[in-house]
């Protein structure tokens, strides 16, 4: 970005989208925006507190795209039936996507730290963005989600921290194919399956994106992401291993609790171990760890202070957050949406006893088509005979879409598996049934992404159950 420019953000309220506007506002830039959920009172919060940035907002009606040297940014879903869009080309304004304004950022810092895959790249890249800031390197870092070591009174909403370092650690994402605008120095691939595209178009993407970068970090225990290894040069990859693979960085076997998990980690090529103690549960944060050991160490951070800076990480925000306890009943959010990530949350909740009540809200209509039978799999294999799943219709806040598979086909599959799950019409009618069912010595398991507003929704049930 040669100057700091004239910003308007069409969905400036998204989890993209903050972070993003942030940064070019601290870079000097003049930025404004609108959002549908703004002109629908959702969300509130987070847009007072972009008006106290100074962020002037406007009604997602075209009125704020007022001179044509204003650059409208959009995400990949926004249409051009949107009338901030028709606004734009009526009066010559250019029309770039965030991923685009991102990328320009990104691809001029001296140290880009990219980090992709199908889950954990929010908190991976909360654990480098911390343990780089811990060890002096003051880096600027691009979140999808809020980063709860960040949050202070004067930044409640922390999903991008705007350092004067030479690093910047950003998520980069491959739903939308804009992961090939990205050219990392370091290319961080934690796993690769199925979400929002076919398999065969994932491993071109990432194959692509590690192409180029100076040094690679594989997870090795996923098969899809070892398998981009062999094209890589002799030194280009460092990689890691919870399964003892033959990895550069592999973990002992962790050692889980409620709140935290710890390990060993062994460096093959110096033989030395360090201890790593996370205060954020689960094999697959284990694994997060180890990426960002990894790339730590490629920014030139030695692997005891690194894993010390681990030990201080607090999580991501909706990452199996604990909302409270009332009456015995624990409600925990969270934002798995896709087969993986659910898989991964039953998984470490299952580790420790307690039924599950779980509600499962999908994050569209598309998604739910593709990964039907995935979907299916997943609760059917990771729901205990005593736990029950309840659905709400796939969140939808207008646009053209196929609406022809919904939350049905996923229950009525689940329950052919011998698992109880039940289909609603609406979040309220989940929410009351998990109030129904709650007894003491129970965890209600808040899931799905692209709704801040779950995590109200989440609070509400853990005050009712507890009146």
């Amino acid at each position: 970005m040669s100057s700091p420019g004239d910003y308007f953000f069409c969905g400036i309220g998204g989890s993209g989208m903050t972070p993003l506007a942030l940064i070019i506002k601290a870079k000097g830039g003049r930025v404004e925006g609108s959002d549908r959920a703004l002109d629908q009172g959702r969300n509130t919060e987070r847009f007072d507190f972009l008006r106290a940035q100074g962020v002037l907002l406007h009604p997602q009606d075209g009125s704020g795209i007022r001179r044509p040297g204003q650059v409208l940014v959009t995400s990949a879903a926004v249409e051009e039936s949107v009338p901030d869009v028709q606004a734009a080309r009526r009066i010559g304004a250019v029309v770039t996507t965030r991923a685009k304004l991102l990328a320009e950022l990104f691809n001029a810092a001296r140290l880009s730290v990219g980090v992709a895959g199908t889950s954990g790249k929010s908190t991976t890249v909360g654990m480098i963005g911390w343990t780089l800031h811990r060890a002096g390197k003051n880096p600027t870092i691009m979140n999808g989600a809020i980063m709860n070591n960040f949050v202070a009174l004067d930044s409640p909403f922390a999903s991008a921290r705007i350092g004067d370092g030479e690093a910047f650690v950003s998520e980069i994402d491959e739903s939308d194919g804009s992961i090939a605008f990205f050219a990392p120095r370091i290319a961080v691939v934690n796993n690769i399956s199925l979400d929002h595209k076919p398999l065969d178009e994932l491993r071109s993407l990432f194959r692509n994106f590690v192409a180029g970068a100076e040094k690679v970090v594989l997870n090795l225990d996923n098969a899809e992401t070892a398998a981009l290894l062999p094209d890589l040069k002799p030194g280009q990859a460092v990689t890691y291993s919870l399964a003892g693979a033959q990895a550069d960085l592999v973990a002992s076997q962790p050692v889980p609790s409620p709140a935290g998990i710890a390990f060993d980690v062994t460096e093959r090529h110096s033989g030395k171990v360090v201890a790593v103690k996370l205060n954020v549960p689960g094999r697959h944060n284990a694994a997060n760890a180890l990426a960002a050991l990894c790339a730590a160490k490629m920014c030139g951070v030695a692997l005891a202070d690194a894993a010390a800076y681990l030990g201080e990480f607090s999580g991501i925000r909706r990452r199996l957050e604990v909302v409270g306890t009332a009456n015995g009943i624990t409600v925990i959010d969270d934002f798995a949406h896709n087969p993986d990530k659910i898989s991964a949350t039953l998984e470490t909740m299952h580790a420790f006893p307690g039924r599950l009540l779980a509600m499962f809200q999908p994050h569209g209509y598309g998604p739910v088509r593709m990964m039907r039978d995935e979907l299916v799999s997943c609760f059917a294999d990771g729901l205990h005979d005593d736990d029950i799943l309840v659905m709400p219709e796939p969140i939808y806040f207008g646009g053209t879409v196929d609406r022809s598979v919904g939350s049905r086909d996923i229950v009525t599959g689940i329950e052919r598996r011998g698992r109880t799950a039940v289909a609603f019409p609406d979040r309220s009618a989940c929410g009351d049934r998990l109030v129904e069912l709650a007894r003491p010595g129970d965890r209600i398991l808040v899931m799905g992404a692209r709704d801040d507003s779950l995590s109200q929704f989440a609070r509400d049930l853990l005050r009712r159950v507890g009146t």
